[in-house]
């Protein structure tokens, strides 16, 4: 058994941003920040638990809430708004998180039937 993970979930609205290479960095809490660089992760929608795609991992820095900045919303693949949004909804009592970096190895035969629709949209 492996002392780091070896998967990873996102909301099924983000599948897409992740496939076309829009979205290479994650913003988590502690809880979910035990990630090792240059490790392969598996990439799971949280809704369905479908997998979508192999990622890299590349970085795992420390980030405090009120430094998240535009590079950080381009790297999303959001507006800055609309993350700043999301990320006070997901964590809204978190002052320090973690921005995880990542890139896209492959897509599965699968990732086409990924829905797009989210219980937590950015807006």
């Amino acid at each position: 058994m492996a002392d780091y993970p070896e998967s990873i979930t996102f909301f099924e609205w983000l599948a897409p941003l992740i496939l076309s290479g829009d979205k290479h960095i994650t913003i988590r809490d502690y809880a979910e920040s035990h990630y090792r660089p240059g490790t392969r992760v598996t990439a799971y929608t949280l809704e369905t638990h479908q997998a979508f795609a192999e990622i890299e991992i590349l970085t795992v820095e420390p980030l405090f809430i009120e430094d998240i900045n535009e590079q950080h919303a381009q790297q999303e693949g959001l507006a800055l708004e609309q993350l700043q949004g999301l990320i006070r909804r997901i964590y809204p009592d978190q002052h320090q998180l973690f921005v995880i970096r990542f890139r896209l190895l492959e897509q599965p035969t699968t990732a086409e039937s990924v829905e797009t629709t989210a219980p937590i949209s950015p807006n």
